[in-house]
């Protein structure tokens, strides 16, 4: 049966779990979306693990139309996840055409990063027809302004901000939040306080949900895995098997463990 985001909300309210990993194209939207995962992310991680970019970047409108597509032609029924690339929503206007585009190439909702000043855009979009997940904590495309890949929201008047920033934008409409590489115990703050579907990823067990780039969690490629990546692989012998392993410990409550998340 497909996954939407009613029925994904109603699961939570049952106290189910839920899982997303990544796809690109259109076989791994089969093999993830066949296995289990409730979410397929498109993301513009897509600009480092396919295309070898030292970012998500360089990552344009037109590569993620093109990569949601493939994904939608392959996918068997996992709710479709895409990401806005870089400067693709910085002002309504144009995140409106953008959102658009993505829905269109065959997206159920779309993902942005940012905080309270994406309120009024989630607004619009809503009002569109277009549901929206905001990336909150560690958000790549501002890799520039943070310094590197590092742990938000450690210092208390960050995580009294993003605590605030997530009241907002669910008041202004988003349906899901994301949060990376945040403390354990802020993750599990804005999942009590806020009334909506949280996906983490270094984010801790009391998110409801979990995400994993898919060639991370496979043990694909030779960089540097950070450390709230386990491979699946190690303990597999397939692809697919590994994806019903990651299915099974997010929704057990095994993954992840004290060992991938911060503190």
């Amino acid at each position: 049966m497909a996954v939407n985001l009613h029925k994904l909300k109603e699961r939570i309210a049952e106290g189910e779990r839920f899982t997303c990993l990544t796809a690109y194209d259109s076989t791994f939207a089969d093999l993830v979306s066949s296995n289990g995962v409730d979410i397929i992310l498109v993301g513009d991680s897509l600009g480092m693990v396919v295309q070898g970019k030292e970012s998500t970047l360089p990552v344009t409108m037109q590569d993620m139309c093109y990569h949601t597509q493939a994904v939608a032609n392959g996918n068997q029924g996992a709710l479709v996840m895409a990401d806005m690339p870089f400067m693709s929503y910085q002002d309504e206007a144009t995140a409106l055409i953008n959102a658009g585009k993505l829905m269109q190439a065959g997206a159920n909702l779309v993902k942005l990063e940012g905080g309270a000043w994406l309120a009024d855009t989630v607004t619009q979009l809503r009002r569109n027809g277009v549901p929206s997940c905001v990336h909150m904590g560690l958000t790549p495309q501002s890799v520039n302004v943070f310094g590197g890949f590092r742990v938000q929201g450690r210092q208390r008047d960050a995580a009294e901000r993003m605590i605030s920033d997530a009241h907002t934008v669910a008041e202004a409409g988003a349906d899901i939040l994301l949060l990376e590489c945040v403390p354990s115990a802020l993750a599990k703050r804005i999942v009590e306080e806020v009334n909506l579907p949280v996906i983490g990823i270094g984010a801790g067990t009391a998110t409801q949900g979990q995400v994993l780039v898919s060639y991370d969690m496979l043990g694909l490629g030779s960089h540097r895995k950070p450390k709230f990546v386990k491979d699946f692989m190690a303990e597999c012998d397939t692809p697919a098997q590994a994806i019903q392993k990651f299915v099974s410990d997010v929704k057990n409550g095994s993954f992840p463990a004290a060992e991938h998340e911060f503190s």
